[in-house]
């Protein structure tokens, strides 16, 4: 089962079929997806979508749509990205057109972090961030991540951001 993770402002959810045409349009749009591995075409989509939903029933894990609790909408999405070529899990995140800018990568991010730390019991976890993706970058750094080395991840560079766990960051209780 898919936990319901919450924030002030947003919901980390399951995917829903209701959610598809949004995450279409991202994983369609070239601009969207230029530091990512994006899609040309419809059927496409689906089945990149489908492995989303798959990945949790195979692996107990995975990313989360994030709604907005204001308007319901399907904001993008972050969580945990199990590639069989990675030693470990990847904290991820993408935001659609027209949600960027309101903290939401963050925010969502670090709840991420919050419950694979005391759900899943997890060391402090890792990103791929594109050395040209400066607002991707940002949100690792305010997450407390460091790039500990640079590498390559489908034969395109990335900086290795290594984040710290959230219980070592701060004393005060994490709202859930």
């Amino acid at each position: 089962m898919i936990p319901e993770l919450h924030t002030e402002r947003l919901v980390l959810r399951g995917w829903k079929k209701e959610d598809f045409p949004a995450y279409a349009a991202f994983i369609m749009n070239e601009k969207m997806t230029r530091y990512i591995s994006g899609v040309d075409n419809l059927n496409d989509a689906w089945d990149h979508f489908c492995t989303l939903v798959g990945e949790w029933h195979l692996m107990g894990k995975g990313t989360f749509a994030i709604e907005v609790r204001a308007s319901g909408d399907c904001a993008g999405y972050a969580g945990l990205w199990c590639s069989p070529g990675l030693e470990e899990p990847e904290l991820c995140w993408s935001l659609f057109e027209g949600h960027h800018g309101k903290g939401y990568a963050t925010e969502a991010a670090s709840r991420v972090m919050v419950w694979a730390e005391r759900e899943l019991g997890m060391p402090a976890l890792m990103s791929f961030v594109h050395p040209d993706n400066i607002a991707s970058r940002k949100v690792a750094e305010r997450l407390g991540a460091t790039n500990t080395h640079d590498t390559e991840l489908r034969g395109e560079p990335r900086h290795f951001m290594r984040h710290v766990l959230p219980s070592t960051k701060t004393t005060e209780p994490i709202a859930i």
